[in-house]
């Protein structure tokens, strides 16, 4: 029997990007033991007070049906979140609850992209993105970014490629460079979306990753706050990766809109879980930032380790839990040093071509370790880089 069309070219029909991290998890399969960097998943799970908070909400009964645009009191929380971190008034009706960022991202491009809409986005890019917008019918157009620029977009990249176009989709801070966008570079964003009305899509999961510099939601930006969605999550915030919730913050209408599509999709998300996630939000800053902490040390231990050489050049690690590090001195590809880093190490890192052309030469760590294994590693990959060029 055929497949849909739509379906069967969500990767377009290449791979998704994600090889090393399929034949890391096969070696370990087999019994080699191999250092994972590749995934965005916090080596301290789930703090045990938010677990607490969802075995509580299940045994008090909270396992049926959740009304499908979110509880109200998370939505609420969520408003007030994003109002006293943009300025910008936000109430629950500019909220949707979704199972996670990536349903965010899912929905919110279903909401402002027809069949054959032309979707931007930024290269480097998440290795989902591309799919993400092919699977709601879209066709994603790059623009990509240049390692001289800090991997930030451009006015005239931009403006040569919007266009025609419906949307944009960004992510700062990013994954999987770890810039910042300044303000300069936002502002460049939404003068060209409000110059070619375009829907703007902001991925903001790791807004509670700065290390450098400021986070600034375009939201907040004037004559944005009609256009644009922003996709944030519980997953990075507050290491609820598993957990499954996020939401979409933007317009009441278009957050209407979207509540229909989940009405008739995931038919929103466990109520136990949006109690946690509830608990979660309720215990402010300090908590954020105690989930942040380990990432925001192996950053520092990071730059710390590579002042030492001159072989690896780190892109400006300003946030997120990754550092992209260019390793074109060895004359190898991503692709090529990641393989001969596992083969020779079982060490396992992303390549910089899983996020795209502009990432051609880099690799991609994850901080996701203990800061002892985690330093010992990067020393390993430091030496094997020199090994390399030596040779």
């Amino acid at each position: 029997m055929k497949l849909s069309h739509r379906i069967s070219h969500i990767t377009g029909g290449g791979s998704d990007g994600w090889d090393v991290f399929y034949r890391a998890k096969a070696m370990i399969a087999a019994g080699t033991p191999v250092l994972e960097l590749t995934q965005g998943e916090h080596d301290i799970r789930t703090d045990p007070v938010i677990l607490e908070a969802m075995h509580a909400a299940t045994l008090a009964g909270k396992t049926g049906y959740s009304p499908v645009q979110g509880d109200p009191a998370l939505r609420a929380a969520v408003a007030a979140r994003i109002e006293a971190a943009t300025g910008v008034p936000t109430t629950p009706a500019n909220i949707q609850i979704t199972p996670g960022g990536q349903a965010g991202l899912f929905a919110a491009h279903h909401a402002v992209c027809d069949e054959g809409d032309t979707a931007l986005y930024v290269d480097p890019y998440y290795a989902t993105y591309p799919g993400t917008l092919r699977s709601v019918g879209a066709i994603p157009k790059p623009i990509v970014t240049r390692a001289a620029d800090s991997f930030r977009p451009q006015a005239a990249d931009l403006n040569a490629a919007a266009p025609g176009a419906a949307s944009l989709l960004i992510n700062t801070p990013n994954n999987p460079t770890g810039v910042v966008y300044d303000a300069a570079t936002l502002n460049n964003i939404a003068q060209a979306c409000i110059d070619h009305d375009l829907w703007l899509i902001s991925d903001e999961v790791y807004d509670t990753q700065v290390w450098q510099g400021t986070h600034i939601s375009p939201r907040s930006l004037p004559g944005m706050a009609e256009r644009t969605l922003v996709v944030g999550s519980m997953s990075k915030s507050h290491a609820m990766t598993g957990s499954r919730i996020g939401w979409i913050c933007g317009p009441e209408p278009a957050i209407a809109a979207i509540f229909n599509l989940a009405n008739n999709t995931t038919y929103g998300v466990a109520s136990f879980v949006q109690e946690a996630a509830l608990f979660a939000l309720t215990q402010g800053d300090a908590l954020e930032e105690k989930i942040a902490a380990p990432f925001r040390r192996r950053r520092d231990l990071t730059l710390a380790l590579l002042a030492h050489q001159n072989v690896l050049r780190p892109v400006p690690a300003q946030g997120a839990m990754y550092v992209m590090l260019d390793i074109r001195a060895t004359g190898l590809t991503g692709e090529e040093f990641a393989n001969a880093l596992l083969d020779a190490h079982h060490i396992a890192v992303m390549p910089g071509e899983s996020f795209g052309a502009a990432a051609a030469g880099h690799i991609r760590v994850a901080m996701t370790v203990d800061d002892d294994a985690y330093a010992a590693a990067l020393e390993t990959l430091v030496e094997f880089a020199q090994t390399l060029v030596v040779s």
